[in-house]
């Protein structure tokens, strides 16, 4: 038997679909296909000489997804001064002009 497969005192994260990760060593050397990866039932790293090099990738791989940042509302202000300004010129500008008088 050429693989083996390492427990760990603490868990490997789930992937995405929830399986459960085990770290497996295969015996053969790395010119052979060899080395250490992580696996679940729907994905698998790349086979590294390193066991903390494999973990890392799967760690890396498998991260929780990042909750979006809650952006704070604007507080509203309370000195600014709302104009009422046409859009267009429909006459109705002229004659306020005229009413006060000016051209």
């Amino acid at each position: 038997m050429t693989q083996r497969h390492i427990s760990h005192p603490e868990p490997l994260p789930a992937c995405a679909a929830g399986h459960s990760a085990r770290h497996i060593h295969d015996l053969r050397s790395i010119a052979a296909g060899g080395g250490h990866f992580v696996e679940c039932r729907c994905r698998a790293t790349r086979k590294h000489a390193d066991a903390d090099t494999a973990i890392a990738e799967w760690r890396r791989v498998n991260r929780p997804p990042r909750a979006a940042r809650k952006s704070e509302a604007p507080a509203e202000a309370d000195n600014v001064v709302q104009l009422l300004m046409p859009l267009r010129d429909d006459g109705s500008a002229a004659a306020q002009r005229r009413a006060h008088g000016r051209r």
